[in-house]
């Protein structure tokens, strides 16, 4: 964490050097949550507070990260959203913020058969324009390595653990502890209908995919 931050102050540093800092978007994020990789303690660090879960898990706290960004001349310090976004959200609004017109076609592989862009840009939320911000339908997430999958509707939040879904209600219960799937089918089913369309079956990541209802209508 020390080198982390002094090599981020090394890049604020040069920036101010060269008159930048005050008109140049600087993001610090991260790729996932904690993680027990390399001798690495997430338990020493109380990582099990808020959020549950480590990286590769579909649990809050290994998909939610800190995203902090600074630009002081159209961003105001210390504001905050809660716009939800992933990172392939990046790319569609640094094309928005340059004016890049060309997006998405032009960077879409066309060697590529359904090569596309599920990003939307954030950039209305960046400047201030929250009323013009488009939102994700859903979030979706798969971790072979866990046999884990998840979809997040607002503040609902599917996590299928190993094929069998547990349903969690992120406005009362953060932490993921009180699994309601029983309490609203309705809405386990939208989700698992998410996850059979997004899914793409692929050898080298092998995941247990849950029973979707239509699979089981007309079986007694």
């Amino acid at each position: 964490i020390t080198r982390l931050d002094y090599y981020v102050g090394e890049v604020m540093e040069k920036l101010k050097e060269k008159g930048l800092d005050k008109n140049t978007i600087v993001i610090f994020s991260s790729d996932n949550g904690p993680h027990e990789e390399g001798g690495a303690d997430p338990e020493f660090f109380g990582r099990d507070g808020k959020l549950r879960g480590l990286k590769r898990q579909c649990y809050e706290g290994g998909i939610r990260i800190p995203f902090i960004v600074r630009w002081p001349e159209r961003i105001s310090a210390g504001s905050v959203n809660g716009h939800q976004l992933a990172f392939y959200d990046i790319m569609p609004t640094f094309c928005e913020l340059i004016d890049d017109k060309g997006f998405p076609k032009k960077y879409i592989n066309k060697k590529l058969e359904g090569d596309c862009f599920d990003g939307l840009s954030f950039a209305p939320t960046l400047l201030g324009n929250a009323d013009k911000q488009q939102k994700h339908d859903f979030l979706y997430w798969e971790f072979h390595e866990t046999d884990q999958m998840a979809v997040r509707m607002g503040d609902w939040k599917l996590v299928v653990k190993k094929g069998a879904p547990h349903l969690y209600d992120l406005s009362k219960d953060i932490h993921e502890d009180t699994d309601i799937a029983a309490q609203h089918p309705d809405i386990v089913k939208k989700m698992l209908e998410v996850i059979r369309q997004e899914h793409r079956p692929n050898d080298m990541f092998p995941i247990t995919l849950p029973k979707f209802a239509s699979d089981l209508s007309g079986k007694g």
